[in-house]
């Protein structure tokens, strides 16, 4: 439905935004780890749309695909989603129907999965984070789909907010332990986030948990849909600021927010004595001795030169890319829009198979790809182990970027496996495997 926010800030006029129930973000959804969830979705806009469980592993049915696992949601009309989340951990819910407008304009919410036991934080944090195209009168500027942002880095905006607001002062207390949950949901904005004056250590990524660590060269890298958790031990000064920056583009960094002490004496005089790995979620381990390989091969984009790279035969419908057509291509297909019936699966898998899937981005651009209803153990990049034992539902390639994942095919059904940089899905960077 439609709302307003206050994206440009506290002097700002409030913007027109597409809401779940009016508010952006939309509401957070906390449910139970193995608990049955039923959740009804009105459509309140004038178009189709569908709500896409992101990153949780579901039945194929409740995908939220239109066309390839639901028949889209007609407006006035409703939806009743059902599914019992395995997997405790941060995830979020968006529209795949239309996508790069509806979420362009605000539909997106935060969905997280609490674990059987409190995790020992003092506090628990959410950080949306969104990217937005504002125009002059700061209202969300038109324009989507366009040539440019189809075919190179996508619809990078001019404001990002943080839980639907221009971000302020961030309260934080001496001495405690804070679990914060990040989560990228900007169309197309990568971000690289450092905290001054601390030292975050990852504890979970994309919902999963994974060996706790520190970034490499104290950056967390958040692509679009991806999902960083972190606990941070406050260990500034009572009355101290300390600047979150975002660093990721060269020559653009900017402070996101500040990390603002209160004034009380620290809660602790040492970090909190407690563990910070989080209990596993029940993945299937991939069996690395009994393995069906298939490669994929991320193609096109605007090159150098001004053209498109190698762009084969197009499949689908909604928004083209370049001149009409595909701007990008998965092993020679391009497959446009949001996912429609009739589209053919690049492979297929026999249920219970272990996948050794190969990710090569020929490519000039970063490409976030996700994979729907699996978990992804992330094994190498460019020929070097990844350590922390580190599973994905969105993985992050560089230009030339070689990526190797395994996962067990436990789940039937179609399932979709695009970029979510929304220009390039919508723009023919998606692809359909089958599981039976």
């Amino acid at each position: 439905m439609h709302g307003r926010a206050n994206l440009a800030g506290p002097e700002g006029p409030w913007t027109s935004i597409w809401g779940y129930d009016g508010t952006v973000p939309g509401p957070i959804l906390r449910i139970q780890q193995g608990r049955p969830v039923r959740i009804a979705v009105e459509n309140g806009l004038d178009e189709d749309t569908t709500v896409h469980w992101h990153g949780i592993r579901l039945l194929n049915a409740m995908d939220g695909v239109p066309g390839l696992t639901q028949p889209p949601i007609k407006p006035g009309e409703s939806f009743v989603y059902e599914f019992t989340p395995p997997d405790a951990g941060t995830f979020w819910y968006h529209p795949h129907a239309g996508s790069l407008v509806q979420m362009g304009r605000g539909l997106a919410g935060p969905l997280i999965v609490e674990e059987a036991e409190p995790v020992a934080v003092d506090r628990d944090l959410l950080w949306m984070l969104q990217d937005w195209r504002l125009s002059g009168d700061k209202q969300i500027a038109g324009g989507f789909g366009s040539t440019m942002d189809a075919a190179m880095s996508g619809r990078v905006g001019n404001e990002v907010t943080i839980n639907g607001s221009a971000p302020t002062n961030q309260p934080v207390r001496a001495g405690e332990r804070v679990r914060l949950r990040l989560v990228n949901a900007s169309l197309a904005r990568i971000m690289a986030l450092r905290f001054e004056g601390h030292r975050p250590v990852i504890v979970a990524i994309d919902g999963q948990p994974c060996d706790p660590h520190e970034p490499e060269d104290g950056r967390l890298v958040l692509a679009p849909a991806m999902r960083i958790d972190v606990a941070i031990d406050m260990q500034g000064d009572p009355g101290s600021r300390h600047d979150v920056m975002d660093d990721v583009y060269d020559g653009l960094a900017y402070p996101l927010t500040p990390l603002a002490y209160d004034r009380a004496p620290p809660l602790r005089a040492n970090p909190l004595d407690a563990p910070l790995a989080l209990p596993r979620n029940p993945l299937p381990e991939p069996d690395r001795a009994r393995t069906i390989r298939w490669e994929i091969v991320l193609q096109g984009g605007m090159t150098g030169g001004g053209k498109l790279a190698g762009v084969g035969g197009m499949m689908g419908m909604g928004m083209p890319g370049m001149n009409g057509g595909a701007a990008w291509a998965i092993n020679g297909m391009s497959m446009t829009g949001d996912g429609h019936a009739g589209m053919a699966p690049q492979f297929a898998l026999e249920r219970g198979a272990t996948c050794h899937l190969i990710i090569r981005n020929e490519t000039a651009w970063w490409h976030p790809m996700h994979v729907h209803g699996f978990s992804l153990s992330v094994l190498s990049r460019n020929g070097a182990p990844v350590p922390h034992r580190q599973w994905q539902d969105t993985v992050l390639l560089a230009p030339k970027d070689i990526v190797e994942c395994a996962f067990v095919a436990d789940n039937p059904g179609d399932w979709m496996l695009h970029c979510h940089v929304i220009d390039h899905q919508m723009a023919g960077l998606m692809t359909v495997f089958r599981v039976t």
